[in-house]
């Protein structure tokens, strides 16, 4: 008989097959979720008594020295605690019961997910494909007698926006990819018009959203006595949200005065760093190329300063596909997407907007001065593609003991599958580039993008606790972000309608970096002259994608 933290994983995949699918479950994936009342009223039975199971043979603890030791009381900490969080999203009703875009997230990305990892045989990638389009009227026909709540806006326009641009490529592209897969006419046939009637249903749900009634964005707030679980359950802090708040208030002064001393310094004013950040490109025929030539450089920054261990797992540079290109930019169509740790690839691949002779030539210096060589650099290389989520993912695949660390920080159809796993793989990521400019990887101008980076964390910490907290109202978020950041009106209400949606995400960065930060310097003022950034990193990583906060306890009383 599985134990009951395997049990929990089953679970938790059979009630997110989407996620599954992502992570390299394969067993649901023809099938979208039950997110009715009565499925959900079913989870929560399903939930006390895997709580009973995990009770009866790991007795909670705090204990951390024992919790260190023991990687199957340490999952059953981690299963409680999501089941936890599953839980406050269900009562607190600000997700299923109230955003129709984690709807349309979710059915998007059910069969996108699978256009971009099919099975392993063609045969089980179109019938994959096909019945979760088939199975996309049923999922969004739940939604109107779901979603009780009245919706804020700004999650309508976002949902209506997607089913518009899903109907379209369900409509329009699937044949592509279906030419990419080498269907045959049969197998034509049948994704097509399953696609179509997916797209009807799209159409319909569209229909129906711009009917409904819609709050004004004041109503976007988790609540305060919420967010307090997401800090203690999601992230194992145990700080509360007006300390947190008011040390990111206190440190974003400083952040920001020395982000502008390094833009003048360098450009001669802010609006000058970002004219001499966008200039300093790339040509269009070396684009691809400077991707893979900054990557090596970094796995041998990474080998000279004996950083991490770094593991062999091949990644790959490669445009957009064509059948994705008119979509990608208007989803949350990531560039980097987590391997799936339960399903090997020979290698991973990283899409990246193409830029060729079909684009064009305005269009492609456009393209060119927005993935500068800074971009490349500590976005698509150091962050994600590098030392930061990639090595991290190989650690948690190949040498987390934690079952639940292995799979948590999976990217799915609109988030990472267990909120657990955020801190580490998004406060790893951010540490990464701060180590890389720590430690002389970076250009000036790199090092003064990297610092606005840091700018960014914090103001997206400060407006995730005002916004759900009641201390700021999501047009105080965007006047936040274009007065005290300086980002476009634009970006600055993208961010806060993301911040809104995800209470307790944007957080978690500068959790996880601040608290890496602050477990190095506790592991170097104890082991002195013997400190060694490599084996300080190895025995982090080594811990799967948990809690930061949770890390650092468990390292510490280890030793």
């Amino acid at each position: 008989m599985s134990s009951p933290v395997d049990q929990f994983l089953e679970q938790y995949f059979f009630r997110h097959p989407v996620n599954g699918t992502f992570t390299g479950v394969r067993l649901h994936d023809h099938e979208l979720p039950d997110w009715t009342r009565d499925a959900r009223d079913d989870e929560q039975d399903e939930f006390e008594a895997l709580t009973v199971a995990l009770d009866d043979e790991y007795p909670a603890t705090d204990d951390w020295s024992e919790l260190a030791r023991n990687a199957e009381l340490l999952d059953a900490e981690l299963a409680r605690a999501s089941m936890d969080i599953r839980q406050l999203e269900f009562e607190s009703r600000h997700f299923h019961d109230k955003n129709p875009a984690l709807w349309t997230g979710e059915a998007l990305f059910g069969v996108i997910g699978l256009m971009l990892r099919p099975p392993a045989t063609a045969e089980e990638a179109f019938a994959s494909v096909a019945m979760r389009l088939h199975d996309i009227p049923r999922f969004l026909a739940d939604m109107p007698v779901t979603i009780t709540e009245t919706m804020p806006a700004p999650w309508v326009e976002r949902a209506v926006k997607e089913c518009e641009v899903g109907a379209a490529l369900f409509r329009g592209n699937l044949d592509r990819w279906l030419a990419d897969q080498g269907a045959d006419e049969a197998s034509h046939t049948w994704v097509l018009e399953a696609g179509a009637v997916a797209a009807a249903a799209l159409d319909e749900t569209a229909a129906w959203l711009r009917a409904q009634p819609m709050a004004d964005e004041a109503t976007v707030a988790i609540g305060a006595e919420a967010y307090t679980v997401l800090l203690r359950r999601g992230h194992f802090c145990d700080v509360d949200a007006t300390e947190l708040l008011r040390r990111a208030q206190e440190e974003l002064p400083e952040a920001r005065e020395r982000f502008e001393a390094l833009a003048i310094d360098i450009a001669g004013s802010v609006e000058g760093l970002a004219d001499a950040l966008a200039d300093d490109h790339p040509e269009a025929g070396s684009f691809l190329h400077a991707f893979t030539d900054k990557w090596e450089q970094c796995r041998e920054f990474a080998a000279d300063h004996d950083l991490v261990e770094w593991g062999d797992w091949p990644l790959r540079y490669t445009p957009i596909p064509a059948w994705a290109g008119d979509a990608a930019p208007h989803l949350y169509f990531l560039f980097y997407r987590s391997p799936s740790p339960l399903e090997a690839r020979a290698e991973h691949v990283y899409l990246v907007t193409p830029i060729d002779d079909e684009v064009p030539v305005v269009e492609r210096e456009r393209r060119l001065r927005q993935w500068n060589h800074s971009v490349i650099t500590l976005n698509h290389v150091v962050h994600h593609g590098a030392l930061g989520h990639h090595v991290q993912n190989w650690h948690a695949t190949h040498r987390s003991r934690s079952k639940v660390g292995r799979v948590a920080a999976v990217d799915c159809a609109s988030r990472i599958g267990l909120f657990q796993g955020g801190s580490m793989a998004e406060g790893w990521a951010c540490y990464a580039t701060e180590l890389a400019d720590e430690l002389g990887f970076l250009t000036p101008l790199e090092q003064a993008s990297e610092q606005q980076s840091r700018v960014r964390m914090l103001a997206r910490a400060i407006v995730d606790i005002s916004l759900h907290t009641g201390a700021m109202t999501f047009d105080d978020a965007i006047d936040f972000y274009e007065g005290e950041v300086g980002m476009p009106h634009a970006a600055a209400r993208a961010e806060t309608v993301k911040n809104s949606m995800f209470p307790g995400t944007a957080v978690m960065y500068w959790l996880g970096t601040q608290g890496i930060l602050h477990l190095r310097e506790a592991v170097r003022s104890r082991d002195g002259a013997s400190f060694s950034y490599r084996a300080f990193h190895d025995n982090l990583l080594s811990r799967g994608s948990i809690p930061v906060l949770l890390a650092a306890k468990l390292l510490l009383a280890e030793a």
